[in-house]
Order: structure tokens, then sequence, then C-alpha cells
């Protein structure tokens, strides 16, 4: 076995692949998220249709498409191989177990969050990417060009309760995910010092907030203004 087979076979070599992807997909999730919020422009979705058809047809976006999904595939991997190895390494109970005394919630429940995600990503993405790429949305003409007319599958879709339900709940667990992912990362990465730790925590909670709070706003306000007002 060579030396780079070892090294990303062990437990620490795992981590740091978890590290680095879920960095990665950080920032991913903050151009998603940025791209989304065209969705309150308040112009019949114009600009959300002109952005969706420039990320669906753009050479660079479409081969940084198949990064994603690789950052994606190893991430998802990673982390189970290590959440089935740390639940096999427990192999002794102790009778003075409480692990709430020096670890929060979010920690102890990542293997939760990340199937809680995964379920989420999946009918996500069947609901949205797959019915933009292999469906029949309907066309509208924006100064004098034809779009898919994406902006309205998304607000229909953010008119139905239980996917609204769905949306928020995925949310609150990616924001969950983030709050413990994000500091984990950089301590995997060796970035852990006394000067520096307390503010990479206080912007993980930050990052974590905004872009749990940022995606959920999204169902909630159409659902809000189109469906109970």
């Amino acid at each position: 076995m060579s030396w780079f087979s070892k090294t990303f076979s062990s437990t620490i070599g795992r981590k740091l692949l978890v590290a680095v992807t879920g960095l990665f997909l950080c920032s991913f999730l903050v151009v998603h998220l940025v791209g989304n919020l065209q969705l309150f422009k308040g112009d019949g979705g114009a600009s959300f249709n002109i952005y969706s058809h420039f990320m669906a047809t753009n050479p660079i976006i479409r081969t940084m498409e198949i990064v994603l999904v690789l950052g994606f595939g190893f991430h998802i991997y990673e982390a189970l191989v290590l959440t089935r190895r740390n639940k096999g390494a427990r192999t002794t109970e102790y009778a003075y177990n409480r692990p709430q005394d020096n670890s929060n919630w979010s920690s102890r429940n990542m293997g939760l969050l990340g199937t809680v995600i995964l379920v989420f990503l999946i009918i996500h993405l069947y609901n949205f990417f797959w019915r933009a790429r292999f469906g029949e949305p309907n066309m509208i003409p924006i100064e004098g060009t034809d779009y898919d007319d994406l902006y309205s599958v998304v607000v229909q879709s953010f008119h139905l309760w239980w996917y609204v339900l769905i949306y928020v709940l995925g949310q609150i667990a990616l924001g969950y995910h983030l709050f413990h992912g994000f500091q984990s990362a950089f301590q995997t990465l060796g970035l852990n010092h006394k000067k520096y730790t307390p503010a990479i925590q206080m912007f993980g909670a930050f990052f974590s907030i905004v872009i749990a709070a940022g995606f959920a706003s999204m169902p909630l306000y159409f659902f809000i203004k189109d469906v109970v007002l």
C-alpha cells in the first residue's frame, strides 16, 4: 500500500478529507445563497431566471459542478466511514458517561444531522436541479430572449406547506451541522490556537446562522406572502 493510500485511509487522513471538502462546500453555500437571493428582487423572477440560465450554460460552472459532486461524495463517504469507526471503537460502556459535559449537542449528533441534510438534498435536487435539467419548464421572454421559467418552479414549490417544512427543517439541520463542522475543520487542519480559536468559533457560529437563516427565509417568505396573507 502506498503512502498516499495509507495516509488517506487512516482516521487522521479521513478527517483531513472531511475538513477540506467541508470547507469547500461552505464556499459553495455562500455562492449558492448569494445567487438565490435573486428571488427577492421583485422583478417577476427575471433576475433569477437569467442567473439560472447562466449557471446552467456557462462551461466553467458546468465543470465546477463535477468538482462539487466529487466534493459532496467524498465528504459524505468519509464522514460515514468515520462515524462507523467511532461507533466500532466504543466497545466499553462506562458506568459514568456524560458526553454532554464536554461536548455540544451538534458535535454528538453530526451523523444524524448529516442524514437529515442528505435526505433534504435528495428531495431538493429532484425538485429543482432534475426538473431544470431534464424536465420541460415553461419558457418566458426576458428582454427579447426566451429563458426557462425556473422562478415559477421555485415559487410553486414554496407554496406547498409540506415542502416548506422539509426545507426549513433541512436548514435547521444544516445550521447545527455547520456550527460544529466549521470550527472542527480548522481544528483538524491544525489551526487551533488560544488566540485564534475563539474568533474562529464566533465566525463559525455567525456563518452557520447566516447560511441557515438565509436559505430558510426563501420558502418562508413566499409561503407567508402568497399563501398565508
